[in-house]
């Protein structure tokens, strides 16, 4: 596999790493989220999926640490799992990430700007016709603004990172004088009755809760660019997931401490209604547009990570050549970012918020965190001895939990979406064994001939 780091700049220091994850991490998922979470669970015991989904993202992260240090590529996933499981096997894995994220990595950029328009509508009103057109419109914002520098990318992450962190410490600030312990504490006396009913309200609620955690990877994908990787790539993760869990937490909290669950469930704009409770609407009005700028940040992460993979797939002989091409100036991967930028501006005009939630994080499970958890067992297994630049704690619990955990989501989601991703694997195996390998061997087979 080829060195796919050479035409990158390591320009991105600790600081702008973290802050590119958590910008990432929080868009606007866990606002529009959050009502789902409460109804699901049927009250303040919500708390449970946050921490379920937290526990997740810090056992995963063990994960992509371990490997993300030690092979600290463009790319992330595409890289781990052809390294870990080596051969033919691992190729074919590979080819399925880059598949997949032909698909879902446009569906991850549409989600936030759907997610973007959909809460524009609490300062402006805007029919389904006028949602599409702010959501398209806004890709496109994004992909000018990407089109630059990485050192330039970094120093606007942090700017982003510090107006996220101080939303929502100014959120979580705010619900002190107002705390109705009773409503945050309050659990029903069937709240945690261990029933079927029970674990299906918290796979469900959960899958939300690890979609506003996601992006704690991000830092991987962009491992060619990272500066002192084998010790930064780690710390970031941790660092940022550490960081949300706190914020997701405390936002949790005072929103339950400050009005019913059974409020907080029924509203399409809950921080908004929240600070508008607890202040005034032109308040409220502020506080909207400072989510706003949240969501927008958190497409700025999502599509500068994503923008590598094909990258690092062409690099490497298994996408098309032109997706390898660098800015000759800027020094990034411009084809592929604005493939990414012109599908992501497509599925926001084409596919609905909720579909679009479930459809991400079902699609991923199999290939990209369960497979990677297999693997880096599988590669431990197989070779002990191999230098590691970070080790995971209490190996291999982490990697085992988190599988457990990875499939309890899974098979707790609605059935189509189950059917949907498994379809999407089984036609991504079948186009590598019928087109790509056998290219692949004729290409081999032809270079031979050639030398001979």
């Amino acid at each position: 596999m080829a060195e796919n780091t050479s035409t990158l700049e390591r320009g991105l220091s600790l600081t702008q790493a973290s802050a590119i994850n958590m910008i990432d991490m929080v868009g606007i998922g866990p606002f529009i989220t959050l009502p789902l979470i409460v109804g699901a669970m049927r009250g303040p015991q919500c708390i449970l999926a946050w921490l379920l989904g937290a526990l997740l993202a810090f056992l995963d992260g063990s994960v992509w640490a371990e490997l993300g240090a030690k092979w600290p590529m463009a790319g992330g996933s595409y890289v781990f799992l052809q390294k870990v499981y080596e051969n033919r096997f691992g190729k074919m894995m590979s080819f399925l990430l880059v598949w997949q994220t032909l698909i879902q990595a446009p569906l991850v950029v549409a989600s936030a700007a759907i997610g973007f328009s959909k809460y524009l509508t609490y300062l402006v009103s805007l029919d389904a016709v006028q949602q599409k057109i702010v959501s398209g419109a806004l890709v496109i914002l994004v992909t000018i603004l990407l089109y630059r520098n990485i050192k330039s990318i970094g120093k606007i992450s942090v700017l982003l990172w510090i107006i996220t962190g101080g939303t929502f410490l100014w959120l979580i600030g705010s619900g002190f004088r107002h705390f109705n312990p009773q409503w945050a504490f309050s659990f029903s006396k069937d709240a945690f009755d261990l029933t079927p009913l029970f674990f299906v309200g918290l796979g469900q609620a959960s899958l939300k809760t690890v979609y506003s955690y996601l992006g704690y990877y991000n830092v991987c994908h962009l491992g060619g660019e990272i500066k002192n990787p084998q010790k930064n790539i780690p710390r970031a993760i941790f660092l940022s997931i550490g960081g949300i869990a706190i914020l997701y937490l405390g936002m949790q909290i005072m929103i339950s401490g400050a009005m019913p669950w059974r409020q907080i469930a029924s509203s399409n704009f809950i921080v908004s209604t929240y600070f508008q409770q607890l202040y005034n609407p032109f308040v409220a009005k502020i506080a909207t547009a400072l989510i706003l700028v949240i969501a927008s940040s958190s497409l700025f992460a999502v599509m500068l990570g994503y923008s590598r993979i094909p990258y690092a797939a062409a690099v490497d002989g298994n996408f098309f050549k032109v997706f390898a091409k660098v800015h000759p100036k800027k020094g990034f991967p411009y084809v592929s970012l604005l493939f990414m930028g012109g599908l992501g501006f497509i599925f926001s005009l084409l596919f609905k918020l909720t579909e679009v939630i479930t459809a991400i994080l079902t699609m991923r499970i199999i290939v990209q965190f369960v497979g990677q958890s297999v693997g880096v067992l599988y590669w431990h297994w197989k070779k002990p001895a191999d230098e590691r630049p970070y080790k995971m704690w209490l190996f291999p619990l982490p990697a085992i939990i988190g599988i457990i955990i990875w499939l309890f989501i899974l098979f707790t989601s609605p059935w189509i979406y189950i059917i949907g991703a498994t379809l999407i694997i089984a036609i991504g195996i079948a186009i590598y064994f019928i087109i790509i390998e056998p290219q692949k061997a004729k290409m081999l087979a032809e270079g031979k001939r050639q030398l001979s």
